[in-house]
């Protein structure tokens, strides 16, 4: 009969395996006083519940939305877009605008796709200028953005590269405009925006311009935002150590009236000026209603009107009086698609007939 093995006792020749060194599963000893003075420091900045202040670009968001200043035209303008799928999102645009006093007669093709984290738009118009955005959401605290354009005459062709870090209560922003890895050429923006209280946030933003070997110039301007307990009201400034100053107040004054002011003042050695804005914004059932007023003279207003869904019609209209002058614009914007209701989500109840 064969001998069957018998297993050794429990420390008599047995494999005992090497305990794990202590060294390799904790931080070392010097840093972990560092460790844990972070630890509580993030323990004690989330205790707070300090809010995300936002990025440095929409710091007058509120502000800008309100004034015409991104709104206002003169000329005849019309937008023409056809819708091809709703999930993604994918449309074409066509362009036109003639008649203006500023801005030649044009025509541009434009086409946007967008899902849930990616967004692309690109534009050309008649003389073949091209245009382009790709922005890239890579979780809810990074994006990433560029921006291009390719002009048909010298100057006009430009790429930016910008990324936006948000944390709990603060955001990152860095942001390269013609970047040149051969002599360092280019514009080269950092901001940072910290909420300090619930209510205020602070920041700094320093631009770095190199445009040869031997020329470069940085500047910096030094942020602040106060916003009201209940968000009804935002009040900014921005300074530059040069002699700008830039401070800006928003009250939403009901659910359908919003008012905005503006100061823009430079105080530099070789220029001295200073430039107030008003302006508010009514919003209709229907249609949606601007007016602005500035101390250099000019008093402008712009009414959006929406007929439906997809038809809306336009009417601008700024009057200078230090310079007695005038302009006039309209535009429509037409939308159609080719989608059914269901595809839009507007499947109608049972016994009722499709919407046409």
């Amino acid at each position: 009969m064969a001998a069957v093995p018998q297993e050794k006792p429990f420390g008599q020749g047995a494999y005992i395996p090497a305990p794990v060194s202590s060294q390799n599963s904790s931080l070392p000893t010097v840093l972990s006083p560092l460790a844990n003075v972070y630890s509580r420091f993030s323990s004690w900045r989330t205790a707070l519940g300090l809010p995300n202040p936002g990025t440095v670009e929409n710091l007058q968001k509120e502000v800008k939305s309100t004034h015409l200043s991104n709104f206002i035209f003169d000329g005849a303008r019309a937008d023409l877009m056809k819708g091809l799928s709703m999930d993604p999102a994918f449309q074409v645009t066509h362009s036109f605008q003639l008649a203006s006093q500023s801005v030649p007669p044009t025509y541009s093709f434009g086409a946007l796709f967008a899902n849930p984290k990616t967004l692309l738009q690109g534009n050309i118009d008649h003389e073949g200028n091209v245009s382009g955005r790709y922005q890239q959401s890579w979780s809810p605290s990074n994006i990433s953005k560029v921006q291009a354009q390719l002009g048909m005459q010298p100057g006009h062709t430009m790429i930016q590269l910008e990324h936006d870090y948000t944390g709990l209560d603060y955001t990152v922003n860095a942001k390269l405009i013609n970047p040149s890895p051969l002599d360092g050429s280019g514009i080269y923006v950092g901001s940072y925006l910290q909420s300090v209280t619930k209510n205020l946030a602070l920041g700094v933003e320093t631009l770095y311009q190199r445009a040869a070997l031997d020329q470069a110039e940085t500047t910096s301007s030094y942020l602040a935002k106060l916003s009201g307990t209940e968000g009804n009201w935002i009040a900014t400034a921005q300074i530059q150590p040069i002699g700008v100053l830039q401070a800006t107040y928003w009250h939403k004054l009901s659910e359908k009236v919003e008012a905005a002011a503006d100061l823009q003042v430079i105080a530099a050695p070789m220029r001295r000026d200073a430039i107030a804005t008003v302006g508010a914004k009514y919003d209709l059932r229907m249609s949606t209603f601007r007016a602005q007023l500035d101390s250099t003279g000019k008093v402008s207003a712009l009414l959006e009107q929406r007929f439906a869904p997809s038809f809306s019609f336009s009417v601008a209209g700024e009057i200078d009086h230090f310079k007695n002058s005038s302009k006039v614009g309209v535009s429509v914007m037409i939308e159609s698609t080719s989608l059914t209701p269901e595809e839009m989500g507007m499947v109608p109840p049972p016994g009722q007939p499709a919407p046409f």
